[in-house]
């Protein structure tokens, strides 16, 4: 989603939100991560003035006063992480680790497939279809990549074909290269 993303070409548009949306947004956050409500006065302060980023391709960025990319969505789909906070706050997503055979593939954009999360390496945690979870590697410390499971866990373990998490953002993509949005 963010392979080509580039800073200047992408965003269309910033726009202010009213704090309505921003207690929207809020409590659609608290509710999608129960385990960020210790630590979302941190990330986005009810005093600060949030932005929204409107880019190409209906993606949207949510940024805090500093400008910081916190949280994205597509559509209007869920709100995701970007992987800087992720990093900075581990574990409110719930993680999906991939063997090591599946790092190179993900580090370049691809979706993770069903036997990279079944291998000896890979270790899942139960989850639904449709949760956000945070693409782990085998022996290292911090997420490659945010995705979306297209299948829940346990269909992953009874079918073992096929794409079982849609990646959104890894590593190195356009978004974590991107500074701040003045």
């Amino acid at each position: 989603m963010f392979k080509k993303f580039e800073e200047k070409d992408s965003i269309s548009s910033i726009q202010q939100l009213k704090s309505s949306v921003q207690k929207g947004i809020r409590a659609k956050l608290l509710e999608a991560y129960p385990k960020l409500e210790t630590h979302i006065d941190l990330i986005l302060p009810k005093k600060d003035s949030y932005r929204i980023a409107k880019c190409h391709d209906h993606i949207e960025l949510l940024l805090n006063g500093t400008g910081e990319q916190v949280f994205f969505r597509h559509r209007d789909g869920p709100w995701m992480p970007t992987l800087r906070l992720l990093h900075k706050f581990p574990y409110f997503v719930t993680m999906q680790q991939v063997d090591k055979g599946a790092i190179r593939f993900v580090l370049s954009g691809a979706n993770v497939m069903c036997p990279g999360l079944t291998s000896p390496g890979a270790c899942m945690t139960t989850a639904d279809k449709g949760t956000v979870v945070a693409i782990m590697a085998e022996g290292k410390e911090h997420a490659l990549a945010i995705g979306l499971l297209t299948l829940s866990t346990d269909d992953i373990l009874k079918v073992n074909k096929g794409i079982g998490i849609e990646t959104y953002h890894f590593l190195n993509d356009g978004l974590w290269k991107s500074k701040p949005v003045k």
